[in-house]
């Protein structure tokens, strides 16, 4: 072979090499065709007459009738299992539907006058490669009117909280239709009104089974858009978060003082993570995250699981009519007090519910986070991460994501590959947060997660 055809061939193989080391980087899709599909998909006409039936029972209070087929709590309950049962025969029995029970005493409950069996519906789509690893949304069955504990009263509770109890049956029917390696929950929660029992169950069991809880997903109201500050607004709705995990200990309560963090835990990035879902697959609807783990003075079904430290969040309408929640039924001074069928937009919870279809999707099809991540860069041009990887098949490598310290979203991203370390060079560690989420070959990313210990320093 003559020097010039050697020459040649050297850089021909430096030139496939490159393009070779080039390919490995490729990011993966920005978007997936199946979350558009899955965000048009809700029906308001579907959640439309799931609210009406549900607000037909008349109350659905937890202390309410049981018995019968056609009023209470009960018959509610009964309904929405054979809702569940009806959407697994669609799909050839891919949900596996059940009553949680757990027996409430009145000794020490003040909204429980006679010890009291508080029942949720759940119905589990298993995933086929991490059947431990849940994602939930959730809704309440129970309603109530001004006294919490009159369980005789006409209750419709057609906001609060038919809708987000219907939201949850539609996205069923909507993500039955699909596979997913992690597993979906979807779940009617019990006894919210009287101390939040259903959501406190459930957590206790998933803390004893060890469930692996990638995110809950609570909706609570997510039907009005006439607020009682006159707006009408049907283009955003509110996330409810809590800052950092309540189980946190010293050593990180530390961490967060000294290196950061504090507005940076699971749940807060959960948030995140829907704001950025939302923003990229719906239009003309914003994702306002609220900085707080509720509303002032009251609570949701989130909050059970948060106290056993598993990321939640709520997700509700923008504004809030409080002549329509807690109420008697009734007409004063021109006021129409109550949650009736009236107040509720059916094509608005349609939306909130497409927003929660494809985040419990793009969650289930995401690969696990990276795990045990670490930073360092102190007194240093550049920040180094290092993480253990998850692996898997559907794994297509990792993206860091930074963002200024004052900053609410992610700002700035980078796809590394399938590595396990990196160094984002000349960017300084003390101008940015940082964490990084493992991304799907389908482009569906885990949450991100965030460093919580340093890199230990190599000796020389």
């Amino acid at each position: 072979m003559s020097p010039f055809n050697t020459l040649f061939l050297f850089f021909a193989i430096l030139s496939l090499n490159s393009l070779s080391a080039q390919a490995t980087l490729e990011p993966p899709p920005q978007m997936d065709p199946r979350l558009l599909a899955i965000s048009r998909a809700p029906s308001a006409e579907r959640i439309e007459a799931d609210i009406r039936k549900l607000a037909g029972f008349g109350t659905r209070h937890t202390l309410s009738d049981t018995l019968s087929d056609t009023r209470g709590i009960g018959a509610a309950r009964r309904w929405i299992k054979a809702g569940f049962e009806k959407i697994s025969s669609d799909c050839g029995g891919c949900l596996e539907v059940f009553y949680q029970r757990s027996l409430v005493p009145a000794e020490g409950n003040r909204r429980i006058p006679e010890d009291t069996w508080v029942v949720n519906v759940v119905a589990v789509q298993r995933g086929s490669r991490y059947p431990n690893r849940y994602v939930i949304m959730s809704g309440d069955i129970d309603s109530r009117v001004s006294d919490p504990l009159d369980g005789t009263s006409d209750s419709p509770g057609a906001n609060d909280n038919a809708s987000g109890m219907a939201g949850t049956l539609e996205a069923a029917r909507v993500l039955s239709q699909y596979e997913f390696p992690n597993s979906i929950v979807y779940a009617g929660l019990s006894g919210e009104e009287q101390g939040l029992f259903g959501g406190k169950h459930m957590a206790e069991v998933a803390k004893a089974e060890g469930w692996d809880i990638i995110g809950v997903l609570n909706n609570d109201m997510i039907g009005n858009i006439q607020g009682i500050d006159g707006v009408v607004d049907n283009t955003s709705f509110r996330v409810f978060s809590e800052p950092t995990p309540a189980t946190a200990d010293e050593r990180l309560r530390t961490w967060n003082r000294f290196y950061g963090g504090e507005v940076d835990g699971p749940s807060r990035q959960l948030a995140r993570y829907i704001e950025r879902l939302t923003s990229q697959y719906m239009d003309n609807l914003k994702a306002i995250m609220i900085y707080r783990l509720d509303r002032f003075g009251r609570g949701g079904h989130h909050r059970p699981f948060n106290d056993e430290g598993f990321p939640g969040v709520r997700i509700m309408e923008t504004h809030e009519n409080y002549y329509r929640q807690h109420q008697d039924i009734r007409t004063e001074d021109g006021i129409h007090y109550g949650d009736v069928i009236e107040g509720v937009n059916f094509e608005y919870a349609a939306r909130l519910t497409a927003v929660n279809a494809i985040a419990l999707a793009a969650l289930a099809w995401a690969p696990p986070p990276p795990q045990n991540l670490m930073i360092g860069g102190a007194v240093e041009p550049s920040t180094q991460l290092q993480w253990e990887s998850a692996d898997g098949p559907n794994l297509a490598g990792y993206k860091i994501y930074w963002r200024e310290t004052t900053a609410p979203q992610w700002q700035y991203s980078r796809f590394v590959g399938r590595v396990t370390e990196y160094t984002l060079k000349n960017i300084i560690i003390d101008n940015y947060l940082f964490g990084v989420a493992a991304v799907g070959k389908d482009g569906n990313e885990s949450v991100v997660a965030y460093p919580t210990s340093l890199i230990p320093r190599r000796r020389n």
